[in-house]
């Protein structure tokens, strides 16, 4: 049974998550639709339809959208191959028509199928890429464009060389900021009283601040003053003209042109891919561990991405970089996502002046921490420990992610998951029973020898459907191994799902190599067995 959101409950917290985000998507948008050879604006609504439009329909909690890196390759290409962005545009159309079509069929079901330790392996390759790609940023060498996450770059350089390259081109202001900023940043979370202040976000201070000094330094006339080329490059309207050419429309008569079709075929296959792995991602993220349905979520994807197109805006995708942001600032609901698309539109059209003079400096600083929480050492140590098994496809998938991009390392990972698996025995995952008596009816389920990520799917289902107030018993008496996806599945469910819905869960027969405890002894005796006489 779904339950009813109010999405007002977490105000507080998700409107201080939502201008966190805001700030962070600001410059990723623009240089997204720069780096893609779209006007500027382009971004901009795709960012503002990824945040109110998809946000609301999405049911997804932390999910942030908008237009993705991983697309401007495949826009670039296209809008040089159709002639004309408008033509473009209808492609972008047509995408959102199919994976409308997507979510209807239940395509989204083959995100059950991404295994935790590839989900993780991607969230830290992208928490290395940021820290990468933003340190230049960091030290006043704005080359790259913001948001770019390939290792291979347009400009002939790589992730690596551009470390290097830096070197000569460092802005001394820049560095002073990022530097206060960082300091700014790091210290908020460690006092109390600035701790509870959930409406002023560390980063929005960073920001204001970073602002107040470069503009002391400009009117001073001080040598550590940043240029307009270090800084966020928002295009400003200044007539009615100006800003009706914001607006372009879809060109519907290149509706023959099979080119079009190919454009919209290959944009809606990667967009809903990458917006599912990252669906997963930010269910992995969620300190609730509520799931997303990922049907619905290609539904609210194709709905956003109909409408960004109809108004001339680049096709777009659930953002890892957006998501793990809402989340690292304390986002409780989808609100936040929606209050970051609010105030996407209200400051581009208000305030654009005044968000032409963030240092892109301060912003590295935001997302240099970002990056750290996603690629901590911990995270590495964790898959280490839990053996081959876990950590091959997980290291695997990253350093596939950080030298190539991330659908070719998931793909890596898969792989030599799969791999792994096909050497164990592929038998049923579980036996399901249930027995009748007189204090309420009791649900046994006897995992197999072999449980395989592969049954995650089954064993997440039917975890779901058990009723409120009912008593379970697992048993992994028989197992020789069992995934640790499913692990967790069973591990969230006994201490989140099992305590919400007044469930009793007893676990029997788990081996202390598994990450669970079994019921202890005293315990034993929770369920009162009395058989309900047959008649």
């Amino acid at each position: 049974m779904t339950k009813k959101i109010n999405l007002f409950a977490n105000l507080k917290s998700d409107f201080a998550s939502g201008l966190v985000v805001f700030l962070v998507a600001l410059p990723l948008c623009l240089g997204i639709a720069l780096a893609s050879g779209a006007p500027l604006f382009s971004g901009i609504i795709a960012g503002v339809v990824g945040g109110i439009i998809v946000g609301y329909l999405s049911k997804s909690h932390l999910s942030v959208s908008g237009p993705a890196a991983g697309l401007t390759a495949i826009v670039l290409t296209a809008i040089t191959d159709l002639g004309a962005f408008n033509v473009f545009l209808l492609a972008g159309l047509i995408a959102g028509l199919i994976q409308l079509v997507l979510g209807f069929i239940k395509a989204g079901s083959i995100s059950n199928y991404f295994p935790t330790n590839v989900i993780e392996g991607m969230l830290a390759g992208i928490g290395v890429i940021i820290i990468l790609k933003q340190i230049p940023h960091a030290f006043g060498y704005d080359a790259d464009y913001e948001g770019d996450e390939s290792f291979s770059q347009a400009d002939g350089q790589n992730t690596f060389t551009e470390l290097f390259n830096f070197l000569d081109y460092i802005n001394l202001g820049a560095v002073v900021i990022a530097a206060i900023s960082l300091f700014i940043l790091i210290v908020w979370n460690k006092i109390d009283f600035l701790k509870k202040i959930k409406l002023v976000p560390p980063a929005l201070v960073a920001v204001i601040v970073s602002i107040l000094i470069n503009e002391f330094f400009i009117r001073s006339g001080n040598s550590l003053a940043i240029g307009k080329e270090h800084l966020v490059s928002l295009p400003v309207p200044t007539t009615f003209e100006e800003f009706k050419s914001i607006i372009i429309l879809p060109d519907f008569t290149a509706i023959t042109n099979s080119k079009v079709w190919i454009v919209g075929i290959t944009i809606a296959i990667v967009a809903s891919i990458e917006t599912l792995l990252c669906i997963e991602a930010a269910d992995r993220m969620d300190v609730q561990k509520r799931y997303t349905d990922t049907n619905v979520e290609l539904k609210a994807q194709g709905i956003g991405n109909i409408i960004s197109s109809l108004l001339g805006g680049l096709p777009m995708t659930s953002v890892v970089v957006r998501t793990s942001a809402n989340n690292d600032a304390g986002a409780k609901s989808k609100m936040s996502a929606i209050i970051h698309g609010v105030l996407l539109l209200i400051s581009v059209l208000a305030i654009p002046v005044i968000l032409n003079k963030i240092p892109l400096a301060t912003l590295a600083a935001v997302l240099l921490l970002v990056g750290y929480k996603l690629a901590k050492p911990s995270v590495f140590k964790h898959f280490w420990e839990k053996g081959k098994y876990q950590f091959v496809p997980f290291i695997a998938t990253f350093a596939a992610v950080v030298f190539t991009d991330l659908l070719k390392g998931v793909a890596l990972g898969m792989i030599i998951s799969i791999i792994f698996i096909l050497k164990g025995n592929m038998k049923r995952a579980y036996n399901f029973r249930k027995e009748e008596y007189k204090d309420g009816d009791i649900i046994h389920i006897d995992l197999a020898q072999e449980v395989s990520f592969l049954n995650k799917a089954s064993i997440k289902n039917t975890l779901a459907s058990i009723p409120e107030n009912s008593k379970v018993i697992i048993n992994a008496a028989d197992t020789v191994y069992i995934a640790h996806d499913v692990q967790d599945l069973i591990k969230e469910f006994k201490k989140i799902r099992a305590k919400e819905d007044n469930i009793k869960v007893k676990l029997v027969g788990f081996k202390k190599a598994y990450d669970l405890e079994n019921t202890a002894v005293s315990d034993k005796n929770v369920f009162f067995e009395q058989k309900v006489p047959k008649n």
